[in-house]
């Protein structure tokens, strides 16, 4: 078994063997690098595509090859590559305060200013915002306070968290645990006690036959009503979900689905965790997926485009009763417990303000608005293509599922990797897009125009076209 104890000269050594050059930035990788959400294996067989360079929303590998960046990284340089306004206030704020923390009262004016920034835009009146560095740190820090919050108010009990199959959430104990994808429980020991999961919100799958949108909002709603009561309402502190599930399959939200959600939730004060790390600031056309599907959550997870990814930043918001609650348990225990060395970090904290500051400059959302027409017409226009079953998108997020059969929407199976496929041969045209199983992903930069979003389809299409000779041939 490589990797296990006894076997290290059957099993790395092995691994290593690739046609990369000696001394190549690719063999080196292979020699030293652990990679995240990655199948080793193939990594390992097939070696690694290092990116250079990259400028607005094209990037280019140490080949030469030039892609467009249809995923913006990992859901997150909305604003895109090399923008001259964040390089700028980054070394700024290196030369005046390169570090600073928010520990014993200490604080920082970036951290204020960002801070301030947030409160001003969230659906949470006078909501206080605590700063980490990842939207994993922040679900994490989601968790602890729930637990915190209902020990401080007298209800020990109330600590269960529902979250929903297919969901993603994060990769650390507690928000790996609140995803809902199995490669990040397997082997891992998540999810931890106390984290549930309810259904995904999945039309396209998880309808009955004839059940319309509406009908199945009701019947999702229906099973999370039965899951609080058969736990017990005293027991569930808080639901969390993604306005559009994004690393699951980038699934919509069907008809009423939120406002029923909601309804429930309500009838068991039960709090509504509202995680806007890949739909926060713009993404889907609003400021926040809550503003497009008139989520009222309770507090807020966001990162990724916070930042446009120039640093790492993450926030979560509370509303104000709760901060008071936590005020009353510093006082007990002597300290409020938690926090990150990088908390508040005023680099990361100047960047992310000045990016937001672009943002309403650039009039980003209401471009995000005109442009989100033609992506949508281009993502759904590929449903009149054999291999795609269904299509889903709102803003500039969207998906295609491939199937090998429309009209029973038979799947293909595993080992085939389809979607791996597809992807490969989207970048053999220069384009990035991600594989979520057989649904392939859409995520450009928010600042894409018309002709990059008919360039990034037009390339899909060759690339589909690709797909469909390969398994006319299997």
């Amino acid at each position: 078994m490589v990797g296990l104890k006894g076997s290290r000269g059957s099993g790395t050594e092995m691994l290593l063997h690739n046609e990369a050059p000696p001394g190549s930035l690719e063999a080196r990788d292979l020699a030293c690098l652990l990679h995240p959400t990655t199948n080793l294996r193939q990594h390992h067989q097939q070696g690694p595509t290092v990116m250079t360079e990259a400028r607005g929303i094209y990037v280019k590998d140490n080949q030469g090859n030039q892609y467009i960046e249809g995923m913006a990284g990992l859901w997150c340089t909305a604003l895109g590559y090399g923008e001259e306004e964040l390089i700028k206030v980054a070394e700024k704020q290196m030369r005046e305060l390169c570090y600073s923390q928010l520990f014993a009262g200490r604080s920082n004016e970036p951290s204020i200013l960002l801070a301030e920034k947030i409160q001003s835009m969230v659906p949470i009146e006078k909501g206080r915002v605590f700063f980490g560095l990842s939207g994993s740190d922040a679900n994490d820090t989601q968790i602890k306070l729930m637990w915190y919050y209902n020990n401080l108010v007298g209800r020990p009990e109330k600590k269960k968290i529902i979250s929903r199959q297919r969901g993603y959430h994060g990769v650390t104990m507690g928000s790996g645990s609140l995803t809902g994808l199995q490669p990040f429980h397997t082997n891992f020991d998540l999810p931890l006690t106390g984290i549930l999961h309810t259904d995904a919100a999945y039309h396209y799958r998880g309808a009955k036959p004839g059940e319309s949108e509406l009908q199945y909002s009701s019947r999702l709603a229906a099973n999370l009503e039965r899951l609080i009561l058969s736990e017990g309402p005293e027991t569930v502190a808080a639901f969390i979900a993604e306005p559009v599930m994004g690393a699951g399959g980038v699934y919509t939200p069907p008809e009423g689905y939120f406002e029923q959600v909601q309804a429930v939730l309500d009838k068991y004060e039960v709090f509504f965790i509202d995680d806007e790390v890949i739909c926060g600031f713009g993404r889907t056309g609003k400021p926040f997926g809550a503003d497009t599907y008139n989520i009222k959550p309770t507090t807020m997870s966001m990162a990724k485009a916070l930042s446009s990814a120039y640093l790492p930043i993450s926030a979560v918001v509370v509303p104000e009763f709760m901060y008071e609650v936590l005020i009353e348990g510093s006082d007990q225990a002597g300290t409020f417990g938690h926090g990150y060395t990088y908390s508040g970090h005023p680099v990361c904290a100047a960047v992310a303000l000045r990016n937001l500051e672009l943002m309403e400059e650039r009039e980003i959302i209401a471009h995000v608005e005109r442009v989100s027409g033609v992506f949508l017409e281009r993502l759904h226009a590929l449903k009149e293509h054999d291999l795609v079953g269904d299509t889903r998108g709102v803003g500039l997020i969207g998906a295609v599922e491939l199937v090998q059969d429309k009209t029973s929407k038979q799947a293909f199976s595993v080992d085939q990797g389809i979607g791996a496929y597809c992807t490969n041969c989207c970048e053999s045209r220069g384009l990035i897009v991600r594989n979520l199983g057989d649904s392939i992903a859409f995520c450009p930069p928010l600042i894409i125009n018309e002709d990059q979003i008919h360039e990034v389809f037009d390339k899909f299409s060759a690339a589909l076209s690709d797909v469909a000779k390969f398994v006319a041939s299997i």
